[in-house]
């Protein structure tokens, strides 16, 4: 009986518990209903959430690689888009930074550049509603496939690489990729010196693909010469930059074939004025100090032949530098022209002067035997011997006998007449003989204040002229 009583009383209790369970869960029904609801209220405004609707945008995506982005994995990069088919377009433009160096003798050139490359690979298309582009670093460059771009007659190159390498990789959901780099290259200039310091100069930059022919990559420039952009400030202490153009060519190789070649065409003015300065005028300046010889009396002579040898030496000293900062080419350039006429005006007064001193020794001979052969008249004209007019006769001179000046310039000369007959002192016989000797010992020099200057003068319109 008492274990029945207590049964019944457990049974009561537990329906009891029951209830009130029922009683919550009706009365925390309405608050869920109502949370739910908001919930969707708010999923529905935000539509790009990640947490509540799948967004068709996977650039948005929380957790995509690029590598899944682009799907890399599912295609063969290693061929390039369309392959078998048509060949691919690959759109070219520069943007030129600096001309860095030039240098004659090596013939090369140092230019800096941003190169872009522009394609299309429906192999990189991707799906995006807000996303214009995606922009990758150099780290993906690797994984696609690029255009294998090269410099032809590059000496050498490279890619800037600080802060981190300077590539940018640019792609567009309908697969259009924009790849751009910045790069330093040296490249050979063939130029031709003939007319140096006074020449122009036109350097190319090439640009070709190594790999892919035209059959299978068209390379053009992307918006004819509009697609080559230089900075304004570019300067060169040493060229004058007058024009940049664009070309586009085909060039043939026997065991390849045909393939399309870029070229960066620049024409380049060398500046005169440093050459001027260095090289034209001391060289005519020493011309012009040779000519002060002209004006030393011949007797001079510890003062002219030092001077004739110090403009010698100073001309092959000039001659010397410039020929050691230039090629050695096997032609005759216009600098090389001008220094040696002069240096050979400069040799020509060294050479004025040995002919002077060299007349004047043979005049001072012939008039010391003439002396040696005069009968001595003590004063009194023979009227059948000779007849003879001196004046102001300089005994401190070997034979030279002062005439009076003639036209402001003293001439020192000597006319000597000579009668001889068969029976006179000298006791020579034969029949009578004249002889008039007259020598004029500063004709050379007088000749020579003309002629080199004028020859000089003419042979520099001449060059100038042409050169110029």
């Amino acid at each position: 009986m008492h274990t029945d009583v207590v049964l019944l009383n457990l049974l009561l209790w537990m329906v009891g518990v029951s209830g009130q369970t029922r009683q919550t869960c009706q009365k925390l029904q309405p608050y869920r209903h109502v949370r739910s609801k908001r919930e969707m209220e708010g999923s529905g405004r935000k539509i790009g959430s990640p947490i509540f609707k799948r967004n068709p945008d996977i650039t948005k995506a929380w957790g995509t690689t690029s590598e899944q982005l682009l799907r890399i994995d599912d295609h063969d990069f290693t061929m390039r888009p369309g392959f078998g088919g048509p060949a691919v377009p690959v759109g070219v433009d520069v943007q030129v930074e600096s001309l860095d160096a030039i240098s004659e003798v090596d013939m090369d050139f140092t230019m800096t550049l941003y190169l872009r490359h522009y394609w299309k690979d429906e192999r990189l298309s991707f799906k995006s509603n807000n996303n214009q582009s995606m922009t990758f670093d150099g780290r993906l460059v690797k994984k696609i496939w690029v255009p294998d771009m090269f410099f032809v007659h590059s000496k050498k190159s490279f890619t800037h690489d600080t802060t981190t390498d300077n590539v940018m990789l640019r792609v567009y959901p309908d697969g259009k990729v924009l790849y751009s780099l910045r790069v330093t290259v040296t490249a050979m200039c063939s130029m031709d010196l003939s007319r140096f310091p006074l020449d122009t100069q036109t350097c190319s930059l090439e640009i070709e693909s190594y790999a892919y022919t035209d059959d299978d990559l068209m390379l053009y420039w992307k918006e004819g010469n509009r697609s080559l952009n230089t900075d304004e400030r570019i300067s060169l202490s040493q060229f004058l930059i007058q024009e940049f153009h664009t070309a586009t060519k085909l060039a043939f190789y026997s065991s390849t074939g045909w393939y399309n070649r870029l070229y960066i065409n620049f024409t380049l003015r060398r500046h005169i004025f440093f050459f001027l300065l260095q090289t034209y005028f001391p060289a005519t300046l020493m011309v012009m100090l040779s000519w002060v010889s002209f004006w030393i009396d011949r007797r001079a002579v510890p003062a002219r032949v030092p001077l004739g040898i110090t403009t010698v030496l100073t001309m092959s000293t000039i001659i010397t530098g410039v020929n050691a900062s230039m090629p050695r080419v096997s032609y005759i350039k216009a600098v090389d022209i001008y220094l040696w006429v002069s240096f050979v005006f400069v040799f020509l007064s060294v050479i004025e002067y040995a002919a002077v001193n060299y007349l004047s020794t043979l005049q001072e001979r012939k008039e010391r035997k003439l002396r040696e052969r005069l009968p001595c008249t003590c004063g009194m004209a023979h009227p059948g011997m000779m007849s003879a007019s001196y004046s102001e006769v300089d005994f401190n001179t070997t034979g030279n006998y002062s005439m009076p000046e003639e036209n402001g310039v003293k001439r020192e000369r000597m006319l000597v007449q000579l009668a001889m007959e068969s029976d006179q002192v000298t006791g020579h016989v034969g029949s009578s003989a004249y002889s008039n000797v007259w020598i004029d010992t500063h004709a050379i020099d007088k000749y020579s204040r003309v002629i080199f200057p004028g020859s000089y003068v003419l042979f520099n319109i001449i060059y100038w002229s042409i050169y110029s």
